[in-house]
């Protein structure tokens, strides 16, 4: 199937944000519900994406290899060893970016995560919501696990070192 230039546009905004929501391309895209995302999504790019077992959207890998960016990485930011120097966010993915432990500092377990979050912030974050950010962020190398009796998690780089956009 070939892709019109707006067609691989889109489809790159999808392999970037994923894994992603209607919500989020119906902003990205300036259309008027996540409906219209869903059927432009199904007549223009059912080849090239999937949903997940939460029903967000991702990119076969197949689309990954037609766009030239990284799975929730700016493509041009992939600096040396793998380490992104742009990342796109989410806003509670951003807060935690804020809030985690330093490269040079102990890792933090989710709970203290989530506990540095809602002292930061005026946000009240569910604690599954804070580990796929917490996961989502490590996906993209800027968060590294470090497992002791529980995993614990705290940045691979510094946090001057990467830029943040958030999509929200």
């Amino acid at each position: 199937m070939s892709l019109s230039d707006e067609e691989r546009s889109r489809l790159a905004d999808v392999v970037r944000l994923q894994p992603t929501k209607n919500g989020e391309l119906q902003e990205a895209w300036g259309f008027e519900s996540g409906s219209e995302v869903h059927q432009y999504l199904e007549n223009h790019l059912k080849e090239y994406y999937y949903r997940d077992d939460d029903s967000l959207i991702r990119s076969t890998a197949e689309a990954n290899d037609l766009v030239d960016v990284e799975p929730g990485i700016e493509a041009d930011a992939v600096a040396k060893g793998g380490v992104p120097d742009r990342i796109t966010v989410s806003k509670l993915e951003a807060q935690v970016f804020d809030v985690v432990a330093g490269p040079n500092e102990r890792s933090q377990s989710v709970v203290a995560v989530l506990d540095a979050v809602r002292n930061a912030f005026d946000a009240d974050p569910e604690v599954d919501a804070v580990r796929r950010a917490l996961r989502s962020l490590e996906r993209k190398n800027i968060v590294e696990v470090v497992y002791r009796t529980v995993p614990t998690f705290k940045l691979a780089v510094d946090r001057d070192e990467v830029t943040v956009e958030v999509t929200e």
